[in-house]
């Protein structure tokens, strides 16, 4: 059995579905961070069969939990202290997302005004639905890399 050593103050990204945690590192721009940062894919999981899990050395506000909440909010977020886990948090869909999501409707703002945010908003009238607050096209939820 693979043993990867304790962290001692960081962050640790649990329930990653096997196979995501390279793009998911991608995605939230890990490897820019100057941090330690541990990929373990395949784990065994008695929740899930197979998991990923990523440790990141340093503070929370190195991760953006909006970013994470939408490429899959079923991740838990595990915060580490002197070596003991202080806090556990569940993701959800983040109601607002700015230049994640990019509007796809050509007659949109966002297609002439090049310097304009994307900013799409979750719409839970409408299921896991994101609309841009612009022009109302509706993107799915769901992260597709």
């Amino acid at each position: 059995m693979l043993n990867v050593g304790a962290l001692e103050n960081g962050v640790v990204l649990d329930h990653i579905q096997a196979g995501r945690a390279m793009s998911i590192y991608h995605d939230l721009g890990l490897h820019k961070l100057d941090s330690c940062v541990a990929i373990i894919k395949n784990a065994r999981s008695n929740k899930m069969g197979r998991k990923d899990i990523i440790k990141i050395e340093g503070g929370l506000d190195l991760v953006d939990l909006d970013i994470l909440g939408f490429i899959d909010h079923n991740i838990t977020v595990n915060i580490i202290k002197d070596g003991v886990i202080v806090e556990k948090r569940d993701l959800t869909l983040p109601k607002r997302l700015t230049n994640i999501i990019k509007c796809k409707n050509p007659r949109c703002i966002t297609s002439i005004e090049q310097e304009l945010d994307h900013v799409f908003e979750h719409s839970e009238a409408e299921g896991e639905v994101y609309r841009c607050i612009y022009c109302g096209e509706t993107s799915p939820y769901k992260y597709r890399r």
